[in-house]
């Protein structure tokens, strides 16, 4: 079967920066709705779009179309005394967004003078990537996944 809007697409994925370091991988094959239901990159999705299973893709795609350009308004510096007595760079922590009401997911990117910086972009924010998959399963979407515009598990829909 090829790929189609309405199939549910299965693939390992490998992900790279400019210098083929390897940023990220699929320790288990993920499962996406092809066809613009934003489950996977769009560019990605179009490099898809037609394949088999057993084909591969190596899509490069600039910050614009992964993860976007760091936005300097998710970036904030904080008293440490807000934090737990054992922060560390690196450490993740949910706020509110005041503006929005949305909850944002800031890491610790800097203690210095009794202050923290923390930053809600995206890690690979401003960065270019370069996409590589394997496609090991399509088959058909059903009713439900093609209402609720993703893939859902092998048991069911699990949300």
């Amino acid at each position: 079967m090829q790929i189609a809007k309405n199939s549910v697409v299965t693939l390992e994925y490998e992900m790279f920066d400019t210098d083929n370091n390897l940023l990220d991988k699929s320790e288990e094959a993920i499962a996406y709705l092809h066809g613009g239901y934003d489950g996977i990159f769009p560019l990605v999705e179009e490099a898809l779009h037609g394949k088999s299973v057993g084909d591969t893709i190596d899509v490069l795609m600039t910050s614009d179309d992964a993860f976007g350009d760091p936005e300097e308004e998710l970036v904030r510096i904080e008293p440490l005394d807000v934090f737990p007595t054992d922060i560390e760079v690196g450490m993740m922590f949910e706020a509110d967004d005041p503006e929005t009401g949305d909850v944002l997911l800031f890491r610790v990117t800097d203690i210095a003078d009794g202050k923290a910086v923390v930053d809600a972009n995206h890690p690979l924010a401003g960065m270019a990537i370069r996409f590589k998959a394997k496609i090991t399963d399509v088959r058909a979407a059903t009713a439900d996944e093609v209402a609720h515009g993703h893939a859902h598990g092998e048991h069911g829909h699990h949300h």
